[in-house]
């Protein structure tokens, strides 16, 4: 048996929420740019709350753009909507809703989990078959743990389990920060949205930011430049 020790992860990737989708024509005008600009590995497509069929004709025409570009469309919520939409998965808000949407999500479809409050939560999670699970998000009252209690949550996952984790950012140094203890992909929402110089230089920035917190983390890991397999 070989004492090679396990390749080294790979950079994250960036994860980016939309604002909430009411009319989603300005979206697809700026998607393909953004999604062109920086290495983006899914979207999380938040709606505004209407009727099913009005949600559904607007998962359908921001499906096609984010796939194309070789992204996953994910639905906030809303798991009976994936399929009939033709979107990639959903994200649900918390332990019990996962196991509700499993049935309908699995085995084609991309089931994400955030809501977990505890260490117990998450493995939880995991064990029941989340495809990946959230730290950091805020909660229904904007109230969430300090970035370094999400730096330390991703880095205990990252280093036990197999289901990818996602750090949500809420600044470039949480961006930095996550990358660093272990993320493999990282959340980003308003800090894209809000930017002045506009979404594009903001999501590129944080791209870049994250490459490089990761590769510095992988440098200090291995100190003597050894080779990895």
């Amino acid at each position: 048996m070989s004492n090679k020790s396990p390749p080294p992860r790979p950079a994250p990737r960036l994860y980016l929420a939309t604002p909430v989708v009411d009319d989603p024509a300005s979206l697809l005008t700026e998607l393909p740019g953004l999604l062109a600009a920086a290495d983006v590995a899914a979207v999380l497509l938040r709606l505004k709350e209407t009727d099913q069929r009005t949600m559904i004709s607007r998962i359908k025409a921001l499906a096609p753009p984010v796939q194309k570009a070789g992204a996953a469309l994910l639905v906030d919520d809303h798991p009976e909507l994936v399929a009939r939409g033709g979107a990639d998965g959903a994200h649900l808000p918390g332990i019990a809703a996962l196991k509700e949407a499993l049935p309908s999500l699995k085995p084609d479809r991309i089931a994400g989990v955030g809501g977990l409050t505890t260490r117990h939560h998450s493995m939880d999670a995991g064990e029941i078959g989340a495809d990946y699970v959230l730290f950091g998000e805020p909660d229904a009252k904007g109230q969430r743990p300090s970035s370094q209690a999400i730096a330390e949550r991703l880095d205990w996952w990252a280093e036990l389990f197999e289901p990818p984790c996602v750090g949500f950012a809420l600044s470039l140094e949480e961006a930095r920060e996550f990358a660093a203890s272990g993320a493999d992909f990282v959340l980003v929402d308003d800090l894209i949205w809000a930017d002045p110089r506009g979404p594009k230089a903001a999501l590129v920035e944080i791209d870049a930011a994250i490459k490089n917190a990761h590769a510095t983390a992988l440098a200090g890991q291995n100190p003597a430049g050894q080779e990895h397999g």
